[in-house]
């Protein structure tokens, strides 16, 4: 499983797991910081890459575009 980490996550965390998972990324990796949840969504879901994140918005997303991505 590919996980992409939200802002509202450490970065460290991606460091932490990258045995048990080394094809993550944050989204300071791939400069998203700024971007919009919807941006995001679009990026997981073309990279199939699982959205780690606190934000509930992606539970919204979830239940209006469905899967893919996941969220955790």
């Amino acid at each position: 499983m590919k996980l992409l980490f939200d802002q509202n996550i450490s970065f460290k965390i991606k460091n932490a797991l990258s045995e048990e998972f080394p094809e993550s990324k944050h989204v300071s990796d791939i400069r998203m910081q700024t971007s919009t949840d919807a941006q995001i969504w679009e990026y997981a879901k073309t990279n199939h890459l699982t959205i780690v994140t606190k934000d509930s918005d992606y539970f919204d997303l979830s239940m209006v575009l469905g899967s893919p991505p996941k969220v955790i």
